[in-house]
């Protein structure tokens, strides 16, 4: 039996393990430009480099939660390091775009297993008010960590090289794999039914993979008909240029293989067979209930952390380094309510501050869209993205709390990785949504703008699709760029201010979109609970065993 020392010791790797995680998922968006420049990377191929991370975590995360659960959910977080760890050295040393995206998508297996499993070794670590506190840290890791990614990744590529935002990964990963063989606590379920469920496995990548591209990608490659300007392609393979486009079919696919996952699942229940995923685990108030909620909110939490970047460094002219570097204004508010929610630990209901934490971000949000322009500069936004951050710490980790606090802890890893998966679908539905918002916004506000300024309609068209179609990416050289087609030059400089006060349009719409969300994930949130539900919950005899 483990000491509190011990187990507090062991809680610091747990963190590290997921920080790891967590800002690989964002650092590669501030490295993007020295890899391209390095390895000659085309669009396609940039996407992929993302993408290929991102679609291979998603869609395993429910595979690993419930195996952790069967072979040792510390010893699976282990595996999953050493996976990360290695393909990390791979990504480092790539010299090709394919050798790069090769080292992604197995970076996405490593991360995918770190994930579920660090939240099952908290929740079987930990009881009564520790866990709250824990719950707390872990929650608040998360939040802040998605903020400091862009830091960390435009200091290496800036200083360093780019190949080290990949390779800082081997001394972390080192360090925290000793520290958790030392201090961390192995768990696993007792009486797990013998068989895997590979059907189900398999049935979940083709549910959860499809949906979080179309969601993503939908933009890009069209919702409906082919987006001429983009075109999808993988290797040799490119979707035909005209029809219907890639997103109808991809989430045509999705909806099939979640209604075949579903029944599948129920019918291993009724043969009592090994499933992936335990259905019953639904009818758990608590669970059920904080897992539409974590959906919603997440829709709103990621919708923006994609929004703001993108606005401080095509608007406001800042640095990669330095939109980094104002995000960690969010982050420091994330780290200031694991705090706050290890002091509220036992002292208020963990559904209260779960909507303490959203209001917050709400205020924080909201704040953001009434003050952000064009002249008033990243100051006025930062302490709006501070409240935010302290709400996203204290959802986040007190969400998690109430999601898991009735289920068995026999199938604690099958919780872990439906809730994890649950918010990647949510920020994946917040990015595609907001995202959509910001463009729209943008779009509509740059449209009225160059009307007023007398440019003709036959010249509105470039202008806009090169500012949204490069995410604004175009405004800091516009000017320049209409100056060398002998547009006046005076004009050429109100165009760009307007394209940039058009984006601040777009992005405070997104801000005012994501806010609604968040409103109606405080609306859920007055379902949450925890209710005991003895069909489902396992007794004392039958909980996990700690070695």
């Amino acid at each position: 039996m483990a000491t509190a020392r011990t187990r507090w010791i062991g809680l610091l790797f747990i963190s590290l393990a997921i920080s790891l995680v967590i800002i690989d998922g964002t650092i590669v968006n501030t490295i993007f430009p020295e890899i391209i420049k390095e390895l000659s990377l085309t669009s396609t191929e940039v996407q992929w480099v993302q993408e290929s991370y991102v679609l291979v975590f998603a869609s395993t995360l429910l595979i690993w939660g419930s195996l952790a659960d069967r072979v040792g959910r510390r010893r699976l977080l282990l595996i999953g390091i050493v996976i990360f760890v290695a393909s990390s050295v791979w990504a480092g040393a790539s010299d090709s775009a394919s050798a790069l995206i090769l080292a992604r998508i197995v970076q996405g297996f490593g991360g995918a297993m770190v994930l579920p499993t660090t939240l099952s070794l908290v929740n079987a670590t930990f009881q009564g008010k520790e866990r709250g506190i824990a719950f707390a840290v872990w929650g608040s890791t998360i939040g802040g960590m998605v903020a400091v990614g862009p830091v960390l990744g435009g200091w290496l590529a800036t200083d360093f090289t780019w190949r080290w935002a990949f390779l800082i990964n081997v001394p972390l990963g080192i360090l925290i794999m000793v520290g958790l063989i030392m201090f961390a606590m192995e768990s696993k379920a007792e009486g797990a039914k013998k068989g895997t469920d590979w059907l189900g496995a398999l049935l979940s990548v083709l549910l959860f993979g499809p949906l979080v591209f179309g969601l993503i990608e939908g933009r890009i490659y069209g919702w409906w008909d082919v987006n001429p300007a983009n075109s999808f392609a993988i290797g040799d393979f490119e979707w035909p240029s005209e029809g219907i486009s890639v997103i109808p079919i991809s989430l045509a696919l999705a909806v099939v293989a979640g209604v075949a996952f579903v029944a599948w699942e129920v019918f291993r229940q009724k043969n009592d067979r090994s499933v992936l995923l335990d259905l019953n685990l639904f009818r758990i108030a608590s669970f059920r209930n904080g897992s539409v909620a974590a959906l919603i909110i997440s829709m709103g939490e990621f919708g923006l952390i994609f929004a703001i970047p993108l606005w401080l460094q095509n608007v406001m002219g800042m640095t990669p380094i330095g939109a980094g570097l104002v995000l960690l204004f969010l982050a420091g508010g994330a780290f200031v309510a694991s705090g706050v929610g290890g002091a509220l630990s036992g002292k208020l209901p963990p559904a209260r501050a779960v909507q303490i934490g959203v209001l917050l971000e709400i205020v924080g949000i909201v704040g953001f869209g009434v003050v952000a322009s064009t002249s008033t500069g990243w100051a006025a936004i930062a302490p709006f993205l501070f409240v935010y951050g302290i709400g996203v710490g204290l959802a986040t980790a007190q969400l998690t709390g109430v999601i898991m606090v009735d289920v068995p802890m026999n199938k604690t890893g099958q919780g872990s990785g439906s809730q994890s998966t649950v918010r990647q679908i949510g920020s994946a539905l917040g990015i595609a949504v907001i995202g959509t918002m910001l463009f729209t916004g943008t779009e509509a506000s740059l449209q009225d703008r160059l009307t007023k300024l007398n440019v003709p309609s036959s010249a509105q068209a470039p202008i806009v699709d090169a500012v949204v179609d490069s995410a604004g990416a175009a405004i800091p050289q516009l000017a320049l760029g209409l100056s060398a087609q002998q547009v006046d030059s005076a004009l050429a400089e109100e165009i760009q201010a307007a394209s940039g006060e058009a984006f601040t349009d777009g992005a405070q719409t997104a801000a005012y979109f994501a806010a609604g969300f968040l409103v109606l994930g405080l609306l859920s949130s007055f379902r949450l609970g925890s209710r005991k539900e003895t069909a489902t919950t396992d007794s004392p005899a039958q909980r996990t065993t700690k070695k």
